[in-house]
């Protein structure tokens, strides 16, 4: 009898397996999340405060349909079947967040509407969206189209840079971070709690530190190996900085609440922390439950 383990299809000790089992283990359904107490207290909520929260509603689950569709092309390209583990697991999960933020305006946002005696308005409505913000995606889903043509190391590196550095670690995961400091009942008494909105934005978040994990353990290794230089995600996220400051909403209110300097400040310090974490050969990748634990 040899004394040698036979080979396996999975590597079970590769950083993106764990990522995987991590989604697998941290599932949630988007419909079990209780919304009741949500409607009646919006209409403690000021007319200029309403109006904000369905803006960022409808930017938000607008981003999250668009990345549900364009992370598709990466499942294609990927080498490793551990990585393609993963990527099922993140278009599960895209899907999941669309899925919440239309639940949330035919359950909340519609009622609320119905209280007040105001028409029923749609998140798919232009008027919710600016040019740079529609700039933003077209080119989020430029860079990933690009690969099933051209699937290069600086290609993927840029593709990553775009979705995974940009759109999801500094728009999606500021804006995330925005709206649940407003809205929830430990950040500003005075400002009514949505705990349904709360619950699922913090498992929307909690999800998200894993995919941006993900895309920094991926540009680690184009940066370590020397196929990508450091300066190509530099110049990608800095060329999209202005599109994002364009887009991130903010909450406009009569009302306490965040301040937008708190949300420069959260997007430029995590930037910053995660660009040393690929660049730096001394420092390492957090870890899943690091990348998915919200502290802030």
């Amino acid at each position: 009898m040899s004394g040698t383990e036979p080979s396996m299809q999975i590597d079970t000790d590769a950083r993106t397996y764990r990522y995987y089992r991590h989604a697998v283990e941290k599932h949630w359904d988007p419909h079990e999340i209780d919304l009741a107490d949500d409607r009646a207290a919006l209409a403690d909520l000021d007319e200029v405060g309403f109006e904000g929260l369905k803006r960022a509603l409808a930017l938000f689950g607008a981003g999250e349909d668009a990345v549900a569709e364009d992370l598709a092309p990466l499942s294609v390209v990927l080498d490793d079947f551990e990585d393609q583990l993963f990527i099922t697991t993140q278009l599960y999960e895209e899907a999941k967040h669309a899925d919440f933020f239309d639940r949330y305006w035919r359950e909340v946002i519609h009622p609320a509407e119905d209280d007040r005696g105001a028409e029923r308005s749609s998140p798919a409505d232009e008027r919710w969206f600016s040019d740079e913000y529609d700039e933003l995606f077209e080119r989020n889903e430029r860079a990933m189209a690009r690969l099933l043509d051209d699937d290069t190391p600086e290609n993927r590196a840029k593709a990553y840079s775009h979705y995974h550095m940009t759109v999801e670690g500094i728009l999606a995961q500021t804006g995330y971070y925005g709206l649940t400091r407003q809205f929830d009942t430990d950040s500003y008494p005075d400002v009514p709690h949505l705990p349904g909105l709360v619950e699922g934005l913090t498992s929307i978040r909690s999800d998200e530190g894993r995919h941006v994990g993900f895309g920094m353990a991926k540009l680690k290794e184009l940066v370590e190996s020397e196929r990508v230089d450091a300066s190509v995600i530099e110049d990608t996220v800095g060329e999209l900085l202005p599109l994002v400051q364009a887009s991130i909403p903010d909450y406009e209110s009569d009302e306490p609440g965040i301040e937008p300097n708190e949300l420069v400040e959260y997007a430029t310090s995590k930037h910053g922390q995660r660009m040393q974490q690929i660049t730096a050969a001394s420092d390492a990748i957090p870890d899943v439950d690091e990348l998915t634990a919200l502290g802030d």
